[in-house]
């Protein structure tokens, strides 16, 4: 007897969101980046994008690009490297599907909001 109840599928915009709010989870991450590199976020708005995320489904295989903007004395490359493993974390175990790459594009190093000028 076949228990299948149907299908499952999963909107590229719920993927660009977890995403997103893993990342921005991240200490050091300041926040995401509004605009995608080379403009090209304009081609998949409403197709898994948030400010700073455009996810792609390949064969049911995820890849996700990320535009952050860091904290200033952060070490980027570990920090890249963080929101890498937790992006692909995330993805894989709230949704299932593999992650075959998650890129990170450090856009911007500022200041925390609450530092002042000159400390």
């Amino acid at each position: 007897m076949d228990n299948r109840l149907g299908t499952v599928k999963i909107s590229p915009q719920v993927l660009a969101t977890i995403a997103r709010l893993t990342a921005l989870s991240v200490p050091g991450v300041l926040r995401m980046s509004k605009d995608l590199p080379g403009g090209m976020d304009r081609w998949f708005r409403g197709k898994g994008t948030a400010d700073g995320v455009r996810v792609g489904v390949t064969d049911d295989a995820v890849t996700i690009d990320l535009a952050i903007v860091v904290v200033q004395d952060s070490n980027v490359l570990e920090l890249g490297r963080e929101i890498q493993s937790r992006v692909s974390r995330a993805i894989t175990e709230m949704v299932g599907m593999p992650v075959l790459a998650v890129n990170v594009r450090v856009q911007d190093v500022e200041r925390e909001a609450d530092e002042e000028p000159g400390k």
